[in-house]
């Protein structure tokens, strides 16, 4: 699994005001995109969004991924251990 105290601690996060990111939105994009940065985007102090590298969006969806696979084999080991109840009976009732 990954370490995701290092995976923070090398990937710069700053927060910028909404408003600031939509009047420099180019500028916003090229940190992310470039150098690799992440952006929070805020209004009135309550983070909103993040902007994200596509890595770090591909890194998301493989853990995603992985914790749907976890799931999904658990619920069939459950399911061979105790059984399953047939789609009729269960939609007649």
């Amino acid at each position: 699994m990954y370490d995701m105290d290092k995976l923070n601690a090398r990937i710069p996060m700053t927060r910028v005001k909404a408003s600031k990111a939509r009047n420099n939105f180019a500028t916003t994009l090229n940190r992310v995109a470039y150098g690799r940065d992440r952006v929070v985007l805020h209004r009135h102090g309550k983070d909103l969004a993040v902007i994200v590298p596509m890595e770090d969006l591909e890194l998301l969806q493989k853990l995603e991924d992985r914790l749907d696979l976890e799931a999904a084999r658990a619920a069939l080991k459950e399911a061979e251990q105790e059984g399953t109840i047939p789609w009729g009976k269960i939609k007649n009732t």
